[in-house]
């Protein structure tokens, strides 16, 4: 890429971060004024600057105490998760050079879900295990039997992704054995419901938990983009570049596990923002992971936001699994993605 192209790509992120912050705000907003009892969008932002002692403005007690204590920290964990799950898919794709790399690959999601069918249908822990702690270790335990398939990670792409595709049947068949035989009918509603999806439990201590793991894991990863270009090129040109590739790997691969593990362990296992938002960000600022990066984790956050307020809107009275709603919103998107990057003949 030459000085030109670089300057017009520095510039197209900087037009995408400013108008998809914008976009965000706004989202956020809209999304914490809707709701069994809606809100003014006006006294969404009035709330919050009352709350920092900004404002004295006069709303209603119930309206400030909504938006504070049970819609603010939903909107913002969707954004959180948006971002990380993005963030993760286009590390992947960069280590595994596979465009349908997602952050599910090493069957972090379906650890999960085995962790949190213990929780919920064995009772494991007798109530001194949390739902959420219980699916954080199901996900590291997944991820700990990919990193000794693979040999830490280090066997190559391919190999890897064998080892993630056999340890979610696992995972899944451990799943689905549970819930068959152990699980009643109210049970196995609850699991399906968390296998899918929901920010409907999520208050501000998920949003702090979150909000340090992805901080720090983006600061990594920001500090290694220059690292994961060199990926794309393969293995052997990373390593002539000086890159200790299989330190390397192993280092990326643990940051996206931790990643992926808080974010299911808190709101579920939600699909496909991982792979489609990272596609949607390159076709706009290029491949170059200083750009992709901030531009994958800002897009993501304004997809799940949209997705979250989608799953409450679309149908009366009920809440659509977000999983549910970014396949359905994710598929047509990622289908005129392949149309429009089809090749030319």
């Amino acid at each position: 890429m030459n000085t030109a192209d670089d300057t017009r790509a520095g510039l197209r992120l900087a037009l995408l971060l400013a108008g998809s912050a914008i976009v965000l705000i706004g989202v956020i907003a809209f999304a914490t004024a809707i709701g069994d009892y809606n809100i003014p969008v006006r006294s969404v932002f009035l709330a919050v600057t009352n709350h920092f002692g900004l404002t004295t403005a006069d709303i209603p007690r119930i309206e400030q105490s909504v938006v504070w204590n049970l819609r603010l920290s939903r909107s913002l964990v969707a954004a959180l998760c948006g971002a990380g799950l993005a963030i993760c898919g286009a590390i992947l794709q960069a280590l595994l050079r596979n465009a349908l790399a997602e952050p599910f690959v090493l069957g972090v999601s379906a650890g999960a879900s085995t962790g949190a069918v213990c929780v919920i249908v064995l009772g494991i822990g007798a109530g001194a295990v949390s739902l959420s702690l219980g699916a954080f270790v199901g996900a590291f335990a997944a991820f700990a039997l990919v990193a000794l398939l693979s040999n830490g990670a280090t066997s190559g792409p391919s190999h890897t992704i064998l080892a993630g595709v056999a340890a979610s049947q696992l995972f899944n068949a451990l799943t689905a054995y549970i819930v068959t035989t152990s699980a009643n009918a109210q049970q196995a509603r609850n699991v399906m419901f968390w296998l899918l999806g929901s920010f409907g439990g999520v208050r501000w201590p998920e949003f702090q938990l979150l909000a340090v793991v992805l901080c720090i894991c983006l600061a990594i990863c920001i500090w290694m983009a220059r690292t994961l270009d060199a990926f794309t090129f393969g293995d052997e040109d990373a390593a002539a570049l000086g890159i200790p590739v299989a330190r390397t790997r192993l280092i990326l691969f643990g940051v996206t596990a931790l990643m992926t593990a808080t974010i299911v362990s808190q709101v579920g296992a939600i699909g496909f923002v991982g792979l489609v938002v990272p596609h949607a960000a390159r076709y706009v600022v290029g491949p170059v992971h200083m750009r992709l990066l901030p531009a994958s984790a800002i897009l993501g956050a304004v997809f799940m936001v949209i997705a979250d307020i989608a799953s409450r809107v679309l149908v009366p009275q009920q809440t659509i699994p977000i999983g549910v709603v970014t396949a359905l919103v994710g598929v047509p998107f990622f289908a005129i993605i392949l149309y429009r990057a089809r090749p030319r003949t």
